[in-house]
């Protein structure tokens, strides 16, 4: 996602913030530094968390005084920096060992990779330092099992997720029932652009498709992807050589970019999930295909009652349409204050941080795509209409297997190898040009096909 937010500040102990967002949501750094010395020696900890501005972690911060009346030695305070600007500044922090940050929040593209660097603390072990009551208490195991798997590596876990999520499809049940379209459960993506061109001639003011077009792995590639999936293509084949030039992969991107420029919001090249979501929040949009996360942060708004729900739209298959992610709270393995660090971070993801949750904000707003205990509760299931197909989406989502023909790598909307960050960044930048129409298709498709190819041969995977 994009966020608007404010510059690291400094005061007597220097604290220095960065944040990391990566497909489509949210990131969080947090600093661990004692204020003094004096507060030092007497246990005194802040924990200052940089912080992307999503609902979820507005939420966390102002429930955060809860945690503070517990633990009357740790002082908790907030920042924001903008996404795209965070994520490099966190990634550069982890991997270079600078600690600065103690505690980061990444997402499930991050976890095996920076563990396997051994840039994360094994919080397998770290729980445990908290007492054998903290970590009955938590119950690992009410963790969805793909998303407790995601933020894995080696068996053990290496972040506890925040919220997780798949994606889903939105659309408008009083558009719909107007123009006498019915959204079928599981819909094809040549049924949408079908709906689409209905809509756009019978609702004006209504966008009929909102969908990303902002550049970035994390923001339009992660929708996209799953597109190029559903339509039979691939990043790359079994020898790593890049797909920009197969024909199932070219029709996916040509499809996806005409889609925006026939059918979607204007200036859509700009907009990443914040942006589309304030569109759907405001009554603007006709159909939405976005992270099942996205349902909870307008469920209080005049939009909600006419939203209805569907599966991912598929199209000559259904592996990768639908993808899997969690925002996840870590350990920088260079960090200090490791043992406030995870009693924080229990809480933010514990059972009891749920439960304040709901009576702060409302049933709907239960931490979503975490904990079987909260998403098969009937109760919530009955004000989230959204749930069963959340649940059902997160189930069925196959990192291992995200495409039809059989690939190296892992990960559905996105790649789980390192040059991915970069390169997804430069590929997205290409189909944002052709969404803007300043380039075609067929120009960005070969650029892509380029710039991935050298990107893999830079880096050993090519020959």
């Amino acid at each position: 996602m994009a966020f608007n937010g404010t510059n690291a500040r400094r005061n007597v102990a220097l604290v220095v913030l960065a944040v990391v967002v990566v497909a489509g949501v949210t990131a969080v750094a947090i600093s661990l530094t004692h204020a003094s010395g004096k507060s030092a020696a007497q246990g005194k900890v802040t924990l200052t968390i940089a912080t992307v501005n999503n609902p979820q972690m507005i939420q966390m911060e102002h429930l955060t005084k809860y945690f503070e009346k517990a633990n009357p030695n740790i002082t908790v305070r907030y920042d924001v920096m903008p996404e795209n600007v965070l994520r490099s500044k966190v990634t550069e922090d982890v991997a270079t060992g600078a600690g600065k940050f103690d505690i980061v929040t990444i997402g499930s593209y991050e976890v095996p990779l920076w563990a396997k660097n051994g840039w994360l603390v094994n919080l397998s072990t770290a729980m445990k330092s908290q007492g054998a009551a903290a970590v009955k208490s938590y119950n690992v195991n009410d963790l969805l099992k793909p998303i407790r798997s995601a933020l894995s590596y080696q068996k053990s876990l290496y972040a506890l997720p925040f919220y997780g999520e798949s994606s889903m499809m939105m659309y408008r049940k009083d558009i719909f029932k107007q123009d006498h379209l019915v959204m079928p459960l599981h819909p094809t993506w040549t049924q949408v652009q079908h709906f689409a061109a209905v809509i756009k001639k019978d609702n004006k003011g209504i966008t009929p498709m909102v969908l990303r077009g902002l550049p970035g792995w994390g923001e339009q590639l992660a929708p996209l992807d799953t597109v190029i999936n559903a339509f039979g293509g691939e990043w790359f084949n079994m020898n790593w050589q890049p797909q920009f030039n197969n024909p199932a992969t070219k029709k996916a991107v040509a499809f996806y970019v005409n889609m925006l420029r026939k059918y979607g919001e204007p200036g859509a090249a700009a907009d990443g999930f914040v942006e589309c979501e304030t569109l759907w929040s405001q009554g603007k949009g006709a159909m939405w295909v976005d992270a099942t996360s996205a349902a909870p942060d307008f469920a209080n708004s005049p939009v909600a009652a006419k939203t209805g729900y569907a599966y991912a739209p598929t199209q000559v298959t259904s592996r990768g349409s639908h993808w899997l992610w969690s925002w996840a709270l870590a350990l920088d393995a260079a960090g200090k204050n490791q043992s406030a660090a995870t009693k924080f971070i229990m809480w933010a993801t514990s059972k009891q941080y749920a439960k304040l949750v709901v009576q702060h904000y409302g049933l709907a707003q239960s931490p979503p795509g975490t904990r079987y205990s909260i998403l098969n509760n009937p109760a919530l299931q009955k004000v989230a209409p959204w749930t069963r197909i959340e649940v059902n989406s997160i189930d069925t989502a196959d990192p291992l297997h995200p495409t039809l023909h059989p690939v190296p790598y892992t990960g559905v909307q996105y790649v789980d190898i390192t040059p991915f960050e970069g390169l997804g960044t430069q590929v997205s930048q290409d189909f944002a040009a052709a969404i803007t129409g300043s380039t075609s298709v067929k120009s960005a498709l070969s650029k892509a096909q380029q710039q991935a190819t050298l990107t893999m041969q830079q880096n050993g995977y090519l020959k």
